[in-house]
């Protein structure tokens, strides 16, 4: 992974100063579409992803690298962010998707156009909610 540091001198840097110098730094560095993979705050506990147990020093750069991180970018002294670039991913914006639970406690996300009065069979507009299948709760 490559390491970028963008300087800051100030002392009152807040996240969404540092995404900013952080995204702007990726696409510096060759990345048309940068996002924000995991991040961490210096001198804190604050990672995200955080779970319960996770080490702050460590969990959110091993988080980023394994989950398509590309670029390293620390801004200042205060905010270490991992970033990929999304060009090339399709984008479908605001899915119309819910999920929806059957008389026998079966779950399934399904199309909600689909669900109108022109479909009658929940098999035509949902599939099976399972470990595979993001849930939209």
């Amino acid at each position: 992974m490559q390491n970028v540091h963008v300087a800051y001198p100030g002392t009152d840097l807040n996240f969404a100063q540092a995404s900013l110098l952080a995204k702007t730094a990726a696409r510096e560095n060759r990345m048309q579409e940068p996002v924000i993979v995991s991040w961490h705050q210096r001198g804190s506990d604050i990672m995200s992803p955080s779970y319960d147990g996770a080490n702050p020093d460590s969990w959110w750069a091993k988080y980023g690298e394994g989950n398509g991180g590309r670029l390293a970018v620390t801004v200042g002294d205060a905010f270490d962010f991992v970033m990929m670039d999304t060009r090339g991913y399709e984008t479908v914006d605001q899915l119309p998707i819910r999920n929806l639970e059957d008389e026998d406690g079966r779950q399934y996300i399904c199309l909600s156009p689909m669900l109108g009065e022109g479909c009658a069979r929940i098999d035509q507009a949902c599939v099976p909610l399972d470990e595979w299948t993001a849930n939209q709760y």
